[in-house]
């Protein structure tokens, strides 16, 4: 139940956040939904392999490149779906930032 709460707030989140960064767009509130749910399953499948592949470069920048990598997973959602649009790396670096941030505000809250 938890991850259905969290699916449906990220993605009014998202929805605020695309109203708000000039960088990112979203068509919809429903559109908001699915990039929630497409982000959820990339971060869940595709994130691990990708911070392990980029782990030495992680170490040497002293975590700074897993910035990187969350902006390369919300560039992913960007390139998979028609419905949401980022601007470039820096908005989906900040994207991730900020949706990180509410995520972890998200977490403590529903605990």
């Amino acid at each position: 139940m938890k991850t259905i709460i969290k699916i449906v707030l990220n993605g009014v989140f998202i929805f605020f956040l695309s109203q708000w960064l000039p960088g990112i767009s979203v068509t919809s509130l429903e559109a908001s939904f699915i990039v929630a749910i497409v982000l959820s399953l990339l971060n869940a499948v595709l994130a691990p392999i990708l911070q392990l592949l980029a782990l030495p470069i992680t170490i040497l920048t002293l975590g700074l490149f897993a910035l990187v990598v969350n902006g390369a997973i919300v560039l992913i959602a960007d390139t998979l779906m028609d419905s949401f649009a980022v601007a470039g790396w820096l908005m989906a670096i900040v994207f991730s930032i900020i949706m990180a941030l509410f995520n972890s505000v998200l977490s403590d809250v529903l605990k």
